[in-house]
């Protein structure tokens, strides 16, 4: 990247303008502008995407490089020279005097003069709590992994074909893929091609997930002709593996609050192949099409609605937009929907709660008052629930996984049983 078009660095500009002052998932931003950019090219859009994206990331750090000057392009110029790596030549002709000058004292700032949380590219609030969980130097790595971008994993559909048949197609049309290291469905790209009209993808073979994310699927660990929920399916990328794993045998139900998420499940499962999927949009999890199902589940998955800040990896705009009042509200709604999801659970049968978050606040906390008040469900060890199908992993009595250890997104796990 050493020739920068000024019309490129333009649209980056207006692009990260639009994300500096909207509420609105960064993703969603990013595609809505790329849909009236209909000029610009993959490479275009991977140039603007990723750049806008290093903002995000190193929003703290390159605002502590801008001198005072947080417009849009100062903060682009910064992330070019200081995360990209361009040098001041290269970036020249983009420049005017004083905005070189600039840029020469902005590249020759030490990043270990900042505060922790600065040099760290966190908000104060979210690296307090975190550093009350992590050591110093197990903190900073973890904040260098989750400012990474995340590689683009894939779930095979084992309805549909396995493992090596998948592997072998993609090298065969010259796609850079590998097999995951933990699920035993999981393949991982060395790129991000565009692959929605790949015919693995049309027939349903594959589908977009990350591999911690698959895991959560063998916790559960549905069996054909069992009694299933996914109580918070959202787009149903569990759901499909849920099902799958069942071998679309018995009756899965996948349970979300918004019928616009359960709509994007619909052309997703005509794809897989699944028969046994049952999608059902409830008002609360106090609805009534919850209760008439109490004690007759063998299974539920409570993939509770979250801070999200687990996959900051893909969503770095989330430690932006969290607060800890909005942490304090998730963890309510978070104690409130698993208490309803066990009312589903019958004795044997097992309840589990993840969450793709790293605070305590959604994750301990909620899963320790919830077995404290109910002791009639006990844990289940992770560890020997994955190594019963061959996945091995060591984590003990709780999945946690994180990107600087596992190379997935950030996820927190536990299996429950009723007694």
């Amino acid at each position: 990247m050493t020739n920068i078009h000024p019309v490129l660095l333009a649209h980056a500009e207006r692009l990260l303008g639009e994300l500096l002052k909207t509420h609105l998932p960064a993703d969603a931003v990013v595609s809505t502008y790329f849909r009236h950019q209909r000029e610009l090219g993959h490479a275009d859009r991977a140039f603007v995407a990723e750049n806008v994206f290093a903002v995000l990331r190193h929003r703290r750090s390159l605002t502590a490089r801008c001198a005072g000057d947080l417009s849009s392009r100062r903060l682009l110029l910064a992330a070019l020279a200081c995360r990209q790596g361009l040098n001041l030549r290269q970036l020249a002709p983009l420049l005017n005097a004083s905005e070189s000058r600039w840029l020469a004292q902005a590249k020759a700032l030490r990043v270990e003069d900042l505060p922790p949380a600065v040099r760290l590219d966190l908000p104060d609030w979210l690296y307090e709590q975190l550093a009350g969980q992590f050591s110093t130097d197990d903190l900073a790595a973890l904040a260098a992994a989750l400012n990474r971008p995340a590689p683009l994993d894939l779930r095979v559909n084992p309805l549909k074909t396995d493992r090596p048949a998948v592997l072998a197609r993609l090298h065969a049309d010259g796609i850079a893929a590998a097999a995951g290291r933990w699920s035993p469905l999981a393949v991982r790209l060395a790129e991000k091609p565009a692959l929605a009209a790949h015919p693995l993808f049309i027939d349903g073979s594959l589908e977009v997930q990350d591999e911690g994310s698959q895991l959560l699927g063998f916790l559960l660990q549905p069996k054909r002709g069992e009694m299933v929920a996914d109580f918070c399916a959202g787009a149903g990328g569990k759901t499909l593996l849920l099902g799958a794993l069942m071998r679309s045998q018995g009756r899965l139900y996948a349970f979300d609050v918004a019928e616009h998420r359960l709509a994007r499940l619909k052309p997703r499962l005509a794809r897989s192949g699944l028969s046994n999927v049952h999608p059902l949009r409830i008002e609360s999890e106090r609805d009534l099409k919850v209760k008439r199902l109490a004690g007759k589940l063998d299974r539920v998955l409570v993939d509770a609605p979250c801070s999200g800040l687990g996959t900051l990896r893909r969503n770095p705009d989330l430690k932006w937009r969290q607060t800890p009042a909005s942490v304090d509200e998730l963890s309510i709604k978070q104690a409130a929907i698993l208490r309803a999801a066990a009312t589903l659970v019958k004795p044997g049968g097992r309840l589990v709660y993840a969450t793709c978050s790293l605070l305590a606040a959604e994750n301990e906390a909620v899963v320790d008052a919830f077995l404290s008040a109910h002791p009639d469900f006990v844990v289940r060890p992770a560890e020997e629930i994955l190594a019963a199908q061959q996945i091995a992993i060591s984590c003990g009595e709780r999945l946690r996984l994180l990107p600087q250890v596992h190379a997935t997104d950030a996820f927190y796990a536990v299996a429950m049983e009723r007694t």
